[in-house]
């Protein structure tokens, strides 16, 4: 129970890196008022919140109904992951096409997009509440675990964004690089070892099992 709960935390913060987002908040929304950015870090958060918590309780019945073992969505997953964090780690990393970035810059509310979906609630972040999800089944409560993973995260999101003007003064651009560059090798780590179970499930898993 305990190292679900810290590899949900530590998987989903990874992810989502409140920290990193800051700046990118101050570039879309610094010309608001601070109470207008708070309400855009709150409704994105709470809009990011519910994408995530359809994807962890029906997840799982959509790889059953589509046939996918959670085996191969643990490689297919790694995979992506490990993409993400390359980016993170080279400083390459971008959420958004440059198309959706125009169309956000002439958005005056940007709490649903791109904040909401896809730097909050982006196809990693999916991913992963996905696969811990389905590996949740096997510990007792697992499924709170995550969903409070989730939220607590969620929370350090949404703080990390009402401070957002503070935060980036305070780190600096190079303090925001460190920090992000650092996850960035952390969320490898897990993007390989999700691989590596993926493959090892489909290794050891009885001949005719789908």
């Amino acid at each position: 129970m305990i190292l679900l709960a810290a590899k949900a935390l530590l998987t989903l913060f990874v992810v989502m890196d409140p920290v990193g987002l800051a700046p990118v908040f101050i570039a879309l929304a610094g010309n608001s008022p601070a109470d207008e950015q708070r309400r855009m870090a709150r409704r994105a958060v709470l809009i990011a919140g519910g994408v995530l918590l359809t994807f962890a309780l029906a997840g799982p019945a959509l790889l059953g109904y589509l046939g996918i073992s959670l085996d191969a969505f643990r490689i297919a997953g790694g995979l992506l992951l490990f993409k993400i964090a390359v980016d993170m780690v080279f400083a390459h990393r971008q959420r958004e096409t440059e198309e959706e970035k125009a169309e956000a810059s002439l958005r005056d509310d940007i709490s649903v997009f791109p904040l909401a979906i896809p730097l909050l609630a982006g196809p990693g972040a999916m991913t992963s509440v996905m696969i811990l999800t389905a590996e949740a089944g096997a510990v007792s409560g697992g499924l709170f675990i995550v969903l409070a993973a989730v939220a607590l995260v969620l929370l350090l999101a949404y703080l990390a964004l009402a401070a957002s003007g503070r935060l980036a003064k305070m780190l600096g651009q190079t303090g925001v690089n460190v920090v992000t560059r650092v996850l960035g090798v952390l969320l490898s780590a897990l993007a390989v070892q999700y691989v590596a179970d993926g493959v090892l499930g489909f290794l050891t898993k009885p001949p005719g099992m789908p």
